[in-house]
């Protein structure tokens, strides 16, 4: 059963989320409803009813089983050899584990996605909806593990993050030290039901969003100019593309924040007005911010601090640059190995160094008091741009 998909998957949360809130009143924490919560929509969603024949189904749970085992013992030996290196010096909680034990374990745990990537035969063996942000969530925890900020995990505590089931099929991308404070954070009735009245409005959001904006594009406008050629036709689908991308996404995240609400996990917004950004940079604050920051932490960041130690670039700004031409590039892999893709993720890495090559050009311009006009001016340009992207990432300039 697809996350949000129909409206069978919210009947079963009609019966799941009152149980969770009911849990949350009794229970001292948060760990009864959420534990509770995710152990049964995780049985519905890969062992429950389907398209799928009976033997599908037990094989799927069966690797999402094997998939939370192996990624419990990457981290569970991490966090262990991490501990055994814990500094005596006062100050320092969490040890850092060896250089080589890291890297391993982060190859890894990685290396479920990459080869459902690019082997996609073997997708029904060892692949299951959500492995993607699945494993995103895991190499965070060994990310933390490797910096020496966390060396003690929970293994109920993991696997409840890691399958989270409201947000296991399309995010948030949450993280590992945010998620355990709502963990093993008690919540009185005051919390609750903050939490409950922001919950139902995202939930509604969602609805409006996922079932009516989103529906109505597709049905009215996208269709349509899909099977319309020439390049009015092709201008067409790529607004309609556009605006059913983010009305169809933001929908989905609306619904996951919702119900993680109700079961007391703030999950990170994902959207905030991305069409209304002015520059590219701020559009990658607006749009699927989770998966945008999860690079920057992980990748571009981490990139920058070798490149700057190892003293691989004699200019910052060319170090900057190949970060970014790496983040976006893994960004674009990231959704998949096809062609359109990786033009996506280089296309963006390209209008983003063409934005820092403006800045230090043209100073002046770029640090002007801005004014109602220049903002309509570079919003205008901005959306143009973000819309010829997801033309890219549609697929309908490339056959």
């Amino acid at each position: 059963m697809v996350p949000f998909d129909g409206f069978a998957y919210f009947a079963v949360l009609l019966f799941v989320l009152p149980v969770a809130v009911a849990l949350r009143l009794l229970a001292p924490t948060a760990r009864a409803a959420i534990l509770a919560a995710t152990i049964v929509m995780v049985a519905i969603q890969y062992g429950g009813t389907g398209p799928m024949a009976g033997g599908a189904l037990v094989g799927m749970s069966a690797t999402v089983a094997a998939y939370a085992l192996y990624q419990s013992l990457l981290v569970s030996v991490l966090a262990w050899l991490a501990r055994r290196r814990r500094p005596i010096a006062r100050g320092h909680r969490a040890g850092r584990p060896p250089r080589a034990a890291s890297y391993a374990a982060i190859t890894l745990a990685i290396l479920p996605l990459v080869v459902v990537k690019f082997r996609p035969a073997l997708d029904a063996a060892i692949g299951f909806l959500g492995l993607s942000y699945v494993t995103f969530r895991s190499l965070d925890v060994l990310f933390s593990i490797r910096d020496g900020t966390l060396d003690e995990v929970s293994p109920t505590e993991f696997l409840a993050f890691l399958f989270c089931f409201p947000t296991i099929s399309a995010g948030p991308i949450d993280r590992y030290r945010r998620f355990a404070v709502d963990w093993r954070r008690p919540r009185d009735r005051a919390a609750l039901v903050s939490d409950l009245d922001a919950g139902v409005h995202k939930l509604f959001t969602g609805f409006f969003y996922k079932f009516i904006l989103a529906a109505l594009i597709s049905e009215r406008w996208m269709r349509p100019a899909l099977h319309h050629h020439g390049a009015g036709a092709v201008l067409s689908y790529m607004y309609a593309y556009s605006f059913y991308l983010f009305f169809d996404f933001a929908g989905y995240s609306a619904f996951a924040i919702g119900v993680s609400y109700v079961l007391g996990v703030h999950a990170p917004e994902n959207f905030r007005r991305p069409f209304l950004a002015r520059n590219i940079r701020e559009f990658w604050d607006r749009w699927h911010i989770s998966l945008s920051w999860w690079f920057r932490d992980h990748v571009y960041m981490r990139f920058l601090l070798l490149a700057t130690k190892r003293r691989w670039f004699t200019s910052r700004y060319l170090a900057s640059y190949t970060g970014l031409v790496l983040s976006f590039g893994l960004m674009g892999v990231w959704h998949g190995p096809q062609l359109r893709y990786i033009l996506y993720g280089l296309y963006h890495a390209s209008l983003l160094i063409g934005h820092d090559v403006y800045k230090r050009i043209a100073p002046q311009a770029a640090g002007r008091e801005p004014s109602w006009r220049s903002d309509a001016w570079a919003t205008a340009l901005t959306f143009h741009a973000v819309c010829f992207g997801f033309l890219l990432f549609s697929g309908r300039l490339i056959s």
